[in-house]
């Protein structure tokens, strides 16, 4: 398998100028599985394969877990901000360090823990948002382009499905 393969299991995100609303059901219903999907993969890995990589120089099994409960609690936040404030400018954090912060060599459980909470309050908030809410936008330094929340949505139903297969790529050995 390639490299690109490995870093892009699931192919790189393509973002699109509108969604409908069935399309963003869709991604919200991704999100809302997410937890329960990384549940199961954290079961299924060895704790021998918790610090294995899912390719030579990527993260492992661990930092993966981990990410994806700072990264969606980072897309709550901008969801948070972008809902009450106008085109706010989010703050951009680098993940790579973030993934090497003391507390990622901690069980991973914790952090599904918190996907776990995380995602029950942000699917709730999304799925009471109107039509033109999802419209509304933040403002991202590193790109300094407008991402509205369905596009975020997306970004993020998405970014779940990529790390676990990341995860099963582990489970797999398929590198």
């Amino acid at each position: 398998m390639s490299d690109h393969a490995l870093r892009f299991p699931i192919g790189k995100f393509e973002a699109r100028e509108t969604y409908s609303g069935q399309e963003t059901a869709a991604n919200l219903q991704k999100i809302e599985e997410l937890p329960a999907k990384i549940e199961t993969a954290y079961h299924l890995l060895q704790p021998s394969l918790l610090d294995k990589p899912y390719r030579e120089g990527g993260w492992t099994a661990r930092q993966v877990i981990h990410h994806l409960a700072d990264s969606h609690l980072n897309a709550y936040i901008r969801t948070k901000w972008t809902l009450t404030e106008d085109t706010p400018l989010i703050k951009a954090y680098n993940e790579k360090a973030w993934a090497e912060t003391p507390e990622v060599n901690a069980d991973p459980h914790i952090s599904i823990e918190l996907l776990e909470a995380l995602h029950k309050k942000w699917v709730l908030l999304l799925r009471e948002l109107q039509p033109s809410d999802l419209q509304k936008s933040f403002l991202h330094p590193e790109t300094n382009k407008h991402v509205p929340l369905d596009r975020m949505i997306a970004l993020y139903a998405w970014h779940g499905e990529h790390h676990l297969a990341h995860l099963n790529l582990i489970l797999n050995s398929e590198f």
